[in-house]
């Protein structure tokens, strides 16, 4: 399955959402995977973004479709970057 990266941002709605009810960060997680997205690793971070997520998902228009869906909340503005593990790359170059 491809792998993405999802680096988003919290709106200040998001901000409210998780400071009250940090817990909804898993829930969101448990909800996109019903979306065919799964999570692989989650990382909170520091600078212009709030949170990295890797995840892997069975093509492209799985990954819009999710995107559009969680983007239309107007808690979080995400930018998704495709991934490739570095073995794969290794051998497209051979």
């Amino acid at each position: 399955m491809p792998y993405f990266i999802v680096l988003s941002t919290l709106t200040d709605e998001g901000r409210k959402t998780i400071k009250q009810k940090p817990e909804r960060i898993l829930e969101v997680n448990k909800e996109i995977e019903k979306m065919g997205v799964k999570v692989q690793k989650q990382y909170a971070v520091l600078g212009p973004y709030d949170f990295v997520n890797i995840v892997e998902a069975p093509d492209v228009g799985t990954m819009m479709k999710m995107s559009a869906e969680i983007g239309s909340r107007g808690s979080v503005q995400l930018l998704t970057l495709t991934a490739m593990p570095i073995e794969d790359f290794l051998k497209i170059l051979k």
